[in-house]
């Protein structure tokens, strides 16, 4: 059995230390623990500093791309490099490495098939109240949507199995967390969660430049991603509360033209006007709802294609992209069965 612990990097030459330092070199349950960083476009010694410290596989993209591409480009090489299980974790040494033995435990024992480290955000000190309501707010759509039980969703510290790495894909160009664990429940992948220790804040966040920016952003996420993956929930549910409000005031002009036919008709007609818009937005928002279904549908099938793309380019032996080993020998590995 082996094990590939993969962080995404982005100009992390001060924490990249600090966070290899901190992780195991053997894990109960495997042969083989080895380290892959994702170079995601940096300008610093964040390749050098990880060659000096050890790093078993480099993936160097050529330009900045943003998380979610870095994230799916380690699962992808360590997919090739032949992972049974792929622990993800950050560069800016958040989580503790020594929970690692925890995370896989549940796949070590067949239990499941992705395991979420739960921060226990409310907890965390340094994270402010509306940080951690929103954080509390996330996790209970994403669970809505997953139907899972997860209480962190936008957790990073995860482990993931083979089967459920081959079913992964993160489109989202900000996060990914939200998105492939929805994806994981949509495709009844056996998820849990386990607690996990988490290390002093060692810098501000790349992805956040502020609190207010942190709301925005996730929130908008959030709502993106609930809505493409439900849909008619969201659309119908907008739908029903403009048809309500329309019924409302059709019925108001209706009564008042009944008691008072001449006013109804000469003072009221701005009621039809805007009963009129409110139904009209009304059924536009039920008719995306339906084109959101069906997108949905095709993207099912979409994912489905892109895993048997995978399957056959591991059965073809095909090696990791942007891949550079190590210890600078410059063999690339092909894929492992």
């Amino acid at each position: 059995m082996k094990l590939i612990i993969q962080i995404p990097c982005f100009n992390e030459e001060l924490q990249l230390p600090g966070t290899l330092d901190g992780l195991p070199r053997s894990v109960p349950g495997f042969d083989v623990v080895e380290w892959l960083i994702i170079d995601d476009g940096s300008v610093d010694r964040t390749v050098e500093v990880a060659r000096a410290h050890g790093v078993d596989h480099i993936v160097r993209l050529t330009n900045n791309k943003g998380l979610a591409a870095a994230f799916q480009a380690g699962l992808d090489a360590c997919l090739k490099l032949g992972a049974d299980v792929i622990v993800n974790t950050d560069g800016d040494n958040q989580y503790d490495g020594s929970s690692i033995p925890d995370l896989v435990a549940p796949i070590v024992a067949r239990r499941a098939d992705l395991v979420i480290g739960d921060r226990q955000v409310s907890d965390i000190p340094h994270f402010s109240p509306a940080k951690k309501l929103l954080q509390q707010i996330g996790s209970w759509v994403v669970r809505q949507a997953s139907s899972t039980t997860v209480p962190d969703a936008t957790s990073g510290f995860r482990a993931y199995n083979r089967e459920a790495a081959l079913q992964v894909v993160a489109v989202s160009k900000f996060t990914y967390t939200l998105e492939t664990l929805i994806q994981a429940g949509k495709h009844q992948v056996a998820v849990a969660h386990v607690p996990v220790r988490t290390n002093p804040k060692t810098r501000e966040s790349r992805l956040f430049p502020s609190t207010s920016s942190y709301v925005r952003r996730n929130a908008l996420s959030i709502f993106r991603v609930y809505s493409q993956y439900q849909p008619l929930k969201v659309f119908w549910s907008g739908a029903l509360l403009f048809g309500t409000a329309a019924l409302a005031i059709f019925i108001r002009f209706i009564v008042i033209f009944i008691e008072h036919p001449s006013t109804a008709a000469n003072g009221h007609v701005q009621s039809l006007i805007a009963g009129a818009v409110l139904f009209n937005a009304a059924m536009l928002l039920g008719a995306l709802g339906v084109i959101g279904d069906l997108l949905d549908a095709q993207r099912v099938l979409s994912q489905r294609t892109f895993e048997r793309v995978r399957r056959i380019e591991l059965e073809l032996e095909i090696g990791p992209s942007q891949y550079e080993p190590g210890d600078e020998s410059g063999e690339r590995p092909a894929a492992q069965p």
